[in-house]
């Protein structure tokens, strides 16, 4: 057995139900329908009543709108009145604050004024004095700039002309006989600012007929040193040219080696005279780069020089070995003269003892002057206190105030 659907049984319910339903919604309209046009008729009804009761009213209520309405304007005209006074006061108020505004803002605005201008003057001042200031540094620095480019003007001119002296010089050392003038003028200047007077000879004759550039005269056992100046310049500048082949350099390196050793056994030979010289001599060299050059790169040569008792210096070395000579002649000189100043020793000792024995002198004078001196003192304080009791008239033995006899001076009799 299969269950019907509910929906299906619902409407067939309502299809047995439905007569009635409609008489029931009939009847339910017609009571609606009945109450509606009641109250339409009882709204109408109130409509007219209120009309009514309103005439009534109007009638009777018409004077006492019109009085109301005259009190009314009479306050309204009064309270204008009052409104019309306090505006004019407020008015005058307001005017009178407006015044005392104006004038408040005037003062203010004059002060303002006043301080801005005082601001502006100083601050004109202020600019006007670091105008004045950097007016004054920039003619400075302008005056410094043209001082120094005056400077500048005057080195541009001594480097001209030094330029010109270097290439006169090149022009001089390009030639043997300048070279070998100019290395006897350097030797010279500085032999000479060395040593004293009789301590060397320039071109000095030897008995082998030559003549050294220089010989010093210097005491036993070194005695005399010959000194002969050397610049070997044209080779030592082709070899380091770096412009020429290498093939050149090196040849101009074997013949600056040549030079150097053909000077070296010249001056061994030239100027080491036994018995006359001392055991050895100095090659002299102008160039401080030629000399660094030779013990740099060629040490065999310059051990060469060694073996032949050659020494080679440069300007820088010639004054250490001029210096050393100048302290062995001062050492000398110092031996020389070592018994005068053992005489003057001896002699300032006996001043001394003198001076000695005189001083004790005047510190017993003056020690025996300060007791003196105490003794008066003491002397001095005894006549003092003895006026002080005179004037006091207080001889010695009478007692003084309260049976009390006066004080006795604590000195001793002297």
């Amino acid at each position: 057995m299969t269950e019907k659907p509910v929906g299906l049984a619902l409407m067939n319910g309502l299809l047995q139900w439905s007569p009635l339903l409609l008489v029931a919604f009939g009847l339910l309209a017609g009571i609606v329908v009945l109450l509606l046009w009641r109250v339409v008729g009882a709204g109408r009804r109130e409509r007219r009543l209120l009309a009514r009761i309103g005439e009534v009213l109007d009638r009777s209520a018409l004077d006492q709108h019109r009085e109301l309405l005259r009190d009314l304007h009479a306050g309204l005209e009064r309270q204008t009145d009052r409104i019309g006074e306090h505006a004019r006061a407020d008015r005058e108020l307001l005017q009178s604050g407006l015044a005392a505004a104006s004038m408040q803002l005037s003062h203010s605005i004059e002060g303002l004024t006043r301080g801005v201008e005082g601001q502006l003057r100083t601050l004109s001042g202020q600019v006007n004095n670091r105008l004045d200031e950097g007016l004054r540094k920039t003619n400075d620095t302008f005056t410094n700039v043209m001082t120094r480019l005056a400077t500048i003007d005057e080195a541009q001119k001594r480097i001209d002309g030094l330029s010109a002296s270097v290439m006169s010089l090149q022009e001089l050392l390009g030639d043997k006989r300048s070279r070998g003038a100019f290395g006897e003028v350097q030797l010279e200047a500085l032999v000479r600012n060395a040593l004293p007077p009789d301590a060397f000879v320039f071109q000095a004759n030897l008995p082998n007929g030559l003549r050294a550039d220089c010989l010093l005269e210097l005491p036993p056992p070194t005695g005399r040193v010959a000194i002969d100046a050397k610049f070997p310049l044209e080779n030592y500048r082709r070899m380091l040219d770096a412009s020429l082949p290498q093939s050149d350099r090196k040849s101009a390196l074997a013949a600056f080696r040549a030079d150097v050793r053909r000077h070296v056994d010249a001056i061994a030979d030239k100027y080491i005279l036994p018995g006359v010289t001392a055991d050895g001599a100095v090659m002299f060299l102008p160039a401080e780069a030629v000399f660094a050059e030779l013990h740099a790169s060629h040490s065999e040569i310059v051990a060469h020089a060694q073996s032949r008792r050659v020494w080679i210096v440069s300007p820088t070395t010639l004054m250490a070995v001029l210096n050393t000579a100048r302290a062995v002649l001062k050492d000398v000189e110092t031996r020389r003269h070592i018994h005068v100043i053992q005489d003057e020793l001896g002699r300032l000792a006996q001043d001394f003892q003198r001076f000695d024995a005189r001083m004790g002198a005047l510190a017993r004078h003056i020690e025996q002057a300060g007791k003196d001196v105490e003794e008066v003192h003491i002397s001095s304080r005894k006549i003092s206190a003895r006026f002080q009791r005179i004037e006091a008239a207080r001889p010695e033995g009478v007692e003084g105030e309260g049976g009390v006899p006066p004080k006795a001076s604590a000195l001793p009799e002297q």
